[in-house]
């Protein structure tokens, strides 16, 4: 399935007349782990096997790829079997994620990310600039958040028409290839909450840029977990809000 499709539209201008417009394809995906846990998300069709390894991993089901058992993919709906151990009690911090102050309680049960890896600026900026351009469907629909793993010389970029899943597929991509995220940082499109920082620091991953500002709840966030964050990378400028220990 593409990640775009065509559209009838009328344009009105000095006259309105009918054109066939390109529009961001969105699916509904479901996820469910070890056949009971049913989470459904709006996402784009592409890349379900790095979204749903992402998605484990960033939300601490799971401590790494090795506690993934399968994961099967039919249409869309995502079957994962993982190791179950305590999945009780991680399925409730999953559940309680996306509510209003949600991860302020409990980003202390967060282990904090720890790496005395370091970043130049210029290395930001031109990921950004090579993130931007990678972004076909972007550029085309406007519809649709980018996510970029930098891994030294090693560029993984994903679009999705949400930027919780599009970062989500980044840090699957990676950690199916068994990068090391502690050297490495991610850019992207999108503002900054909590629960979208959170998924970062799970993986390991020191730095993350926006174009987009933070939230407070990022920033505190940010802040209590050692995570680096920079928004507002735009040009030749952005501003860091958090452990700038690691720009140089």
């Amino acid at each position: 399935m593409s990640l775009y499709r065509e559209v009838d539209a009328f344009r009105v201008d000095d006259e309105r007349r009918r054109v066939l417009e390109k529009v961001v394809n969105d699916i509904e995906v479901r996820i469910r782990i070890n056949g009971g846990m049913d989470q459904r998300f709006t996402a784009s069709p592409q890349a379900l096997e790095e979204f749903a390894t992402g998605y484990l991993l960033g939300e601490g089901l799971v401590d790494s790829v090795d506690d993934i058992l399968s994961i099967e993919i039919s249409d869309n709906i995502i079957d994962a079997e993982i190791e179950s151990g305590d999945l009780d009690i991680r399925r409730e911090l999953v559940m309680g994620s996306d509510c209003f102050g949600g991860w302020r309680q409990r980003v202390e049960m967060v282990e904090p990310v720890d790496s005395d890896f370091r970043v130049r600026a210029d290395d930001i900026f031109r990921a950004f600039k090579r993130m931007v351009n990678s972004a076909v469907v972007w550029r085309m629909t406007g519809g649709t958040h980018v996510a970029a793993l930098v891994t030294g010389d090693e560029f993984r970029v994903f679009e999705d028409v949400s930027r919780h899943v599009a970062v989500d597929k980044v840090i699957g991509s990676g950690a199916m290839d068994g990068v090391n995220f502690g050297e490495s940082f991610i850019v992207y499109s999108g503002r900054m909450p909590a629960d979208m920082l959170i998924k970062v620091v799970r993986a390991g991953v020191p730095i993350i840029a926006s174009n987009a500002a933070p939230t407070s709840s990022g920033y505190d966030a940010a802040q209590r977990t050692g995570l680096t964050m920079l928004g507002f990378v735009r040009g030749k400028r952005f501003n860091i809000y958090s452990h700038p220990e690691r720009i140089i």
